[in-house]
């Protein structure tokens, strides 16, 4: 049965944000080369985003960027709606040099589609949010980044590196893909090379 909203939703600034809400439920079918740490299954974008919103206001007080009154919300933003474009571009490794290549394109256009959907207002919060994410300049953005990053390692040591061992990911490639950690937060990065020391024997 399809549903029209337009014959339940008469506010047309509400029927655009429901329009833009049911769009994200297709989030829950965009997997990952993550897996779950207590699964053998991938994890997928949603599962990812929420984790990592929940990992920046438990873990703001080991940021090196954001000042003594941080702005968290702007940072749960950022990361509840940073994946959003793989709606449409889909999730694309990090580690894949020839899938990254284009990554920009695919997404900026998927950007345009999807956060269009909302009224122009919430459209260009959104797409501001996810292109300064994209940028990683502001300590708000680095900060993000660096949770964005560092929650793949740890589902990777929880699940014996499974996705490491599947794509041959060296430590080097891991320390060099995500040192935006360092400058978010030095106690994460070092928590970052005992996981490697411990898992590569290093």
């Amino acid at each position: 049965m399809e549903i029209n909203f337009k014959e339940i939703v008469e506010n047309d600034r509400l029927l655009k944000q429901i329009n833009f809400i049911i769009e994200l439920d297709k989030l829950k079918s965009i997997f990952r080369q993550s897996y779950l740490s207590h699964s053998k299954r991938h994890e997928n974008d949603a599962e990812h985003s929420w984790h990592i919103a929940v990992m920046a206001i438990l873990l703001a007080e080991h940021s090196s960027v954001l000042n003594k009154d941080p702005d968290l919300l702007k940072v749960v933003k950022m990361l509840l709606i940073h994946d959003i474009v793989e709606i449409d571009a889909g999730d694309t490794y990090c580690y894949d040099e020839i899938g990254n290549a284009h990554k920009e394109q695919r997404e900026l256009k998927a950007a345009a589609r999807i956060f269009n959907i909302l009224p122009e207002d919430q459209s260009q919060e959104l797409f501001d949010l996810w292109q300064e994410f994209e940028q990683q300049v502001t300590p708000e953005a680095v900060f993000a980044a660096s949770l964005d990053r560092i929650q793949p390692i740890i589902l990777n040591f929880l699940s014996a590196g499974k996705s490491w061992k599947e794509h041959d990911i060296t430590p080097d490639m891991i320390l060099k893909r995500n040192s935006i950690i360092e400058k978010g937060s030095p106690a994460l990065w070092n928590m970052v090379k005992n996981i490697l020391k411990i898992f590569f024997n290093r």
